[in-house]
């Protein structure tokens, strides 16, 4: 499976070679994501708590052309994009392993959220994966599905909580052991919320969480 992934991935950005390419962020021509694009993207990280001792870094926010190159990852086939969403990625990464180390003293693993089936299906690799495969780290994929929650479009945040409540778990027992979680954008946060639940139920602790992007509202604290 690992393979048929990785096979599905390399062919989308060999595609995106032979096809002629525009920016994902604002349609100039030559450039997965334009210069000016990158620059656009390029800022502090911002950080919020979902819950108190959970929080979460963005690299950037999910407006103007970072929403628009991270929709064209996951809806449009563009594995192109993902070296300069990884630059988002990275700093957000970065900022929240700083900010962990004095608490946790343990090693710190990046976990990553699985993708519903559907959307698996539709695109045939993790948009996460290719994008955090670009910045060189390594990762796990501690959590898969109990059940398939109803499509989250239109839910309101409590709603969406009640959605996803059980609908992950862990695989083998974690105790003792650290997290961050890797995604790429928050919202609501109910699916971080729901892998924080899952983890920390099979024994580990989560230091917090690190996405691409999140929404506008969730502004810089601290």
């Amino acid at each position: 499976m690992d393979f048929v992934r990785l096979l599905t991935a390399t062919a989308a950005d060999a595609l995106s070679v032979l096809i002629p390419v525009a920016c994902a962020g604002c349609g100039a021509p030559d450039a997965a994501v334009c210069a000016a694009c990158a620059v656009s993207m390029r800022a502090p990280p911002l950080r919020s708590e979902l819950t108190p001792g959970f929080p979460v870094w963005a690299g950037t926010e999910y407006s103007g052309a970072a929403r628009r190159v991270v929709l064209a990852l996951k809806n449009e086939q563009r594995t192109d994009v993902s070296r300069a969403l990884a630059r988002v990625l990275l700093p957000a990464i970065e900022h929240a392993i700083a900010a962990s180390s004095g608490i946790f003293p343990q090693r710190i693993t990046l976990a990553t959220l699985p993708s519903s089936r559907a959307a698996y299906r539709r695109r045939g690799y993790r948009p996460v994966d290719v994008v955090l495969a670009k910045t060189g780290l390594g990762r796990e994929h501690p959590l898969v599905w109990q059940r398939q929650p109803v499509d989250q479009i239109g839910l309101g945040i409590a709603q969406r909580r009640a959605n996803l409540n059980g609908s992950l778990r862990a695989r083998p027992r974690l105790d003792g052991r650290a997290f961050l979680l890797v995604d790429d954008v928050v919202t609501t946060g109910a699916t971080l919320l729901e892998a924080h639940r899952a983890l920390t139920a099979a024994g580990a602790k989560i230091v917090g969480a690190a996405v691409i992007a999140g929404t506008p509202r969730r502004r810089r604290e601290g």
